[in-house]
C-alpha cells in the first residue's frame, strides 16, 4: 500500500442534477480529532517532516501544487503527487512529506489529524530535504 494514498470521493448524482452544485464525500478510516487550515505562499513550502503519532489527511481547497514524499527519513527516492482544489490525500505515520505551491497563487488545504497536535511529543519530526 502506498505511504500516501490519493483519495477519491463519492458523489450522489442527484446533488449534481439539481443545479446547485455537487456534494463530494470522503470517508476517513481513522477518527479525525483535529483539523487545521494551512496556507502556503508562492515560492515557499511546508514540510520536510513526518509524524510519529498520527495519520494526516489533506483536503486541498485552493490553488495548485505538489506533494513530494518518501517512504522514510532514510529513503532518498522521492515521489510526486500533483494536487489542486478538490484533491485529497491520506498520509501514513512515518511518511516524510512536503507541500509546494505551483504557479503564482497560494496553496491552501485542510489538514485533518487522527490525534490532536498538542497530545503528540513531538508532533513533527523534521528531516533534511533530499539534495
Amino acid at each position: 500500500m502506498p505511504r500516501i494514498e490519493v483519495l477519491q470521493p463519492s458523489c450522489n448524482p442527484a446533488t449534481l442534477k439539481d443545479g446547485r452544485g455537487g456534494i463530494f464525500t470522503w470517508l476517513p478510516t481513522e477518527p479525525i480529532r483535529e483539523f487545521n487550515l494551512v496556507t502556503i505562499f508562492p515560492g515557499k513550502k511546508r514540510g520536510d517532516h513526518y509524524h510519529q503519532h498520527f495519520v494526516e489527511y489533506l483536503l486541498f481547497v485552493e490553488g495548485e501544487g505538489a506533494v513530494v514524499w518518501r517512504e522514510s527519513p532514510d529513503s532518498k527516492e522521492e515521489h510526486v503527487i500533483h494536487v489542486a482544489a478538490g484533491s485529497a490525500l491520506r498520509v501514513e505515520i512515518g511518511t516524510v512529506h512536503t507541500s509546494y505551491p505551483v504557479g503564482a497563487g497560494v496553496l491552501k488545504f485542510v489538514a485533518m489529524l487522527s490525534k490532536p497536535w498538542d497530545e503528540c511529543t513531538p508532533p513533527i519530526v523534521p528531516v533534511p530535504p533530499v539534495d
